[in-house]
């Protein structure tokens, strides 16, 4: 599915119509030093299998993907509530 790069959109920060440039939505790099990551570390290191089930058969075909609209006048970055697509490209015009 084609998207455009920037849409005429409802800012909830500055209360008006506003032009954003819309991006897809990417996940930050873990935290190493988070409880849930030492935990894995700890469980994981030494002889032995890996402490959860490695899951090998998906019933989805494809995968949510949300998007960043970024207001053009004030800068404020909000997302949307994902939606199933298998291929999503931002077009840039």
């Amino acid at each position: 599915m084609n998207i455009k790069g920037s849409m005429n959109k409802y800012c909830p920060k500055c209360h008006k119509y506003t032009e954003h440039t819309i991006s897809t939505y990417k996940k930050g790099q873990d935290r190493t030093m988070a409880q849930g990551k030492r935990r894995l570390v700890r469980k994981t290191k030494g002889y032995g299998s890996f402490p959860k089930p490695i899951q090998h058969k998906f019933a989805k075909t494809t995968k949510k993907t949300a998007l960043n609209y970024k207001c053009k006048v004030c800068g404020f970055v909000f997302m949307t509530k994902g939606m199933r697509l298998k291929k999503l490209e931002v077009v840039r015009a």
